[in-house]
């Protein structure tokens, strides 16, 4: 297996009506490379800057996360992000954002990460994705995700990535205003005719769509009682969705929906404490337990 992922590293603080907590590990591919990895092994690209706690750096390193592709940077700060959620704590309200390291020159991939078969674009410039995904030439499988940033100001580029990979997952609020379709069956169909193999549209705590030329199936969110924090929730998801593909070997379309509800089990342990602790403590027999639960929940 050989997944890779490109995205944001930071530091956190947020705050939900369950507590706050301040200076913890964030980023999208952070939370990406820790729910893959129970699957298999991670190769990791991004940046940060000298101010990257040490505690941060020795906790990635103890995971199954190759960090030859992490650059630290000395004359640089590292990525932050501050937000609050608030009622039902499906969308975050960001305060503050430094972008800082991510305003510079993209991470230089390593030359022996080039030859990675499965390949996570985390929501980053559409232009830079452009430009990683075109360094992966053996790549069986490239899935982008985004955000409405690129979507209201970089539609064009963001258009002509999906030329570019094998599919995107982006959430129903972010598919309505990339298409501007309300229905989500016409706005999935609008993208896969902009490139893709496949589409995934994440609907929080309802679950999941998967769209093909040949297929719609939508799978429910795993039942969590305990919600506590809902950042990194997606990109959680897209590592339990692509750290499960990767497992397999080969990209198969037919492997999604096996993939996506193994990503609806390590979204479901991210939420339950902050930051990274809900999933920092899982097992592997952790998630197959719990996915056979979601399985006999399934049948009717």
């Amino acid at each position: 297996m050989s997944l890779v992922v490109t995205g944001s590293i930071g530091i956190d603080d947020v705050q939900t009506p369950h507590g706050r907590v301040q200076g913890v590990l964030g980023g999208s591919a952070v939370y990406f490379s820790v729910s893959a990895a129970l699957f298999g092994p991670v190769r990791l690209v991004g940046a940060v800057g000298k101010d990257f706690p040490e505690e941060h750096l020795k906790f990635l390193s103890q995971k199954n996360i190759d960090l030859q592709g992490l650059e630290i940077r000395q004359t640089s700060k590292t990525f932050r992000w501050s937000g609050n959620y608030e009622g039902d704590m499906n969308e975050a309200r960001t305060l503050r954002v430094d972008l800082n390291v991510l305003a510079e020159k993209a991470p230089v991939i390593p030359s022996s990460f080039k030859d990675s078969r499965f390949v996570f674009l985390a929501a980053t410039h559409p232009k830079l994705q452009q430009s990683m995904a075109a360094e992966f030439s053996k790549a069986q499988m490239i899935l982008c995700d985004t955000r409405d940033l690129w979507i209201e100001n970089e539609k064009a580029e963001l258009t002509k990535l999906l030329n570019h990979v094998t599919g995107i997952v982006l959430n129903d609020g972010e598919t309505r205003l990339f298409t501007g379709e309300h229905s989500l069956i016409k706005a999935a169909r609008r993208i896969l005719g902009y490139g893709p193999d496949f589409v995934i549209i994440k609907k929080g705590e309802h679950g999941a769509m998967l769209f093909t030329r040949d297929s719609i199936i939508a799978l429910p969110g795993y039942p969590t009682e305990k919600v506590k924090d809902p950042t990194g929730a997606g990109d959680s998801f897209a590592g339990g969705l692509m750290g499960y593909l990767a497992a397999q070997g080969e990209y198969r379309i037919d492997h999604l929906p096996r993939g996506m509800a193994f990503g609806a089990i390590t979204a479901s342990f991210t939420i339950e404490d902050f930051s990274l602790r809900g999933i920092e403590r899982v097992s592997r027999a952790m998630v197959d337990e719990r996915l056979q639960r979601y399985i006999d929940m399934l049948k009717i």
